[in-house]
């Protein structure tokens, strides 16, 4: 005889992470996309530009295997401000690093948004099942 488990409920936050790591991933290749950039107008791939460039595009791919830490967020925001400093060495890379920036503010707005919505039980997966 075997009875009914109830079932554990989803979490909304795992998803979220996944998000994050995704995004992270597309910014990854973006910053690396922008490595030609460098290479031509910021003074080579061996100056400190082309080597913080090539940091920061590793740095966001090894990040994605922390999401789930709590320093995660603080670590990826900085990591859009050192995009952003380098517009006095290269503008284009900044432009990145504010487009980047401004999805990342939008991506945990989101997140207040459903941890609000997750603590106030209005999530359709909190609902329940007919």
């Amino acid at each position: 005889m075997t009875s009914k488990e109830t079932p554990k409920p989803k979490d909304p936050m795992k998803g979220f992470r996944g998000v994050m790591s995704g995004t992270l991933i597309m910014e990854a290749i973006t910053v690396a996309l922008a490595l030609p950039v460098v290479n031509k107008l910021g003074g080579g791939l061996s100056t400190g530009t082309g080597w913080t460039v090539i940091a920061v595009a590793v740095l966001l791919i090894v990040t994605c295997g922390f999401v789930k830490r709590p320093w995660a967020v603080p670590v990826i925001l900085t990591l859009q401000v050192v995009l952003i400093a380098l517009v006095f060495w290269l503008p284009a890379i900044a432009v990145l690093g504010v487009i980047f920036l401004a999805v990342w503010l939008w991506l945990l707005w989101l997140r207040r948004d459903v941890a609000r919505r997750m603590a106030a039980g209005t999530l359709a997966s909190q609902q329940p099942q007919p």
